[in-house]
């Protein structure tokens, strides 16, 4: 057997196998959308019915209005923004200065940073709610917007693994000028790290999108605050049972947005991703 021929079995084996660990991935997909176009009648049929004998189309409509689709949008659009915006500047920031200045418990800084991510989130939730309702905050989006601005551990972690593959001369450089430090951040070192900056806002944004715990907390008793994720939750928890076909049908559109973020910025997001292979902790 030539070396072309072997190259191309060896190519045709790696997509075979590539096929075959990604249909259980794909499976979910598939029956999401054919229960999304069947009669609620039909999704029980025994055995499964994969092809409806009739496209529901309307289904998608008549979900997204179940839901206020539009109003539950914006809101959950607005703070997926902001704690993007948030946590970008936080971790960039914090990952900076971890990374390449030096000061007095730098390391035991690090280390708590690293720790933090080993505390399970529900062993939080309750003094967290105590805080934040003491301060007069229960109702409002303030608990899932202020968290962005004080950083995210293993965000932080990346940010600070990925500054320190950059060589050090560009900030000696830059000082000589006679930059600051926020001018060597935001003019060197960010227009470098545009791969890390990408894998945060998508960490944080997919976060902040897909987030049902803390809008449950805070302003479940508030409906014009709710989330799409909150919204379509409560569709799966009505009193008259659920219609599965339209609970498809709005999740799907519900999930969308974090898919098509993905894919248009799939290279950066594994660009950022693969620096932390290159890089050892410090």
């Amino acid at each position: 057997m030539g070396k072309k021929n072997k190259a191309r079995l060896g190519l045709i084996i790696r997509y075979v196998l590539i096929l075959i660990f990604a249909f259980p991935m794909v499976l979910p997909l598939m029956w999401m959308l054919t229960t999304a176009l069947k009669d609620n009648a039909a999704v029980f049929k025994v055995p499964p019915q994969w092809i409806p004998d009739t496209f529901m189309w309307e289904n998608f409509t008549t979900g997204l209005i179940q839901i206020d689709f539009w109003s539950r949008f914006r809101n959950t659009l607005f703070l997926a923004v902001i704690v993007s915006i948030g946590q970008v500047l936080s971790c960039m920031s914090v990952g900076y200065a971890l990374s390449r200045l030096k000061f007095k418990g730098k390391k035991l800084w690090f280390y708590l940073i690293i720790g933090s991510m080993m505390i399970p989130g529900m062993v939080t939730v309750i003094p967290i709610f105590r805080m934040w309702t003491a301060l007069g905050f229960y109702g409002t989006w303030w608990p899932m917007i202020l968290p962005a601005f004080l950083g995210a551990p293993f965000q932080t972690f990346l940010a600070r693994q990925f500054m320190s593959t950059l060589p050090k001369s560009y900030d000696d450089a830059a000082r000589i000028d006679g930059a600051n430090r926020l001018q060597i951040l935001t003019r060197i070192i960010a227009p470098m790290c545009k791969p890390l900056i990408t894998v945060i806002a998508i960490q944080a944004f997919q976060g902040a999108w897909n987030d049902y715990l803390t809008p449950l907390l805070y302003v479940i008793a508030r409906p014009e605050k709710w989330t799409l994720s909150l919204a379509v939750g409560r569709m799966s928890s009505s009193t008259y049972g659920t219609q599965w076909n339209l609970f498809m049908a709005a999740d799907i559109i519900y999930l969308l947005p974090i898919l098509i973020i993905f894919f248009l910025c799939q290279n950066y997001f594994m660009e950022g991703l693969g620096s932390m292979n290159n890089s050892g902790v410090k």
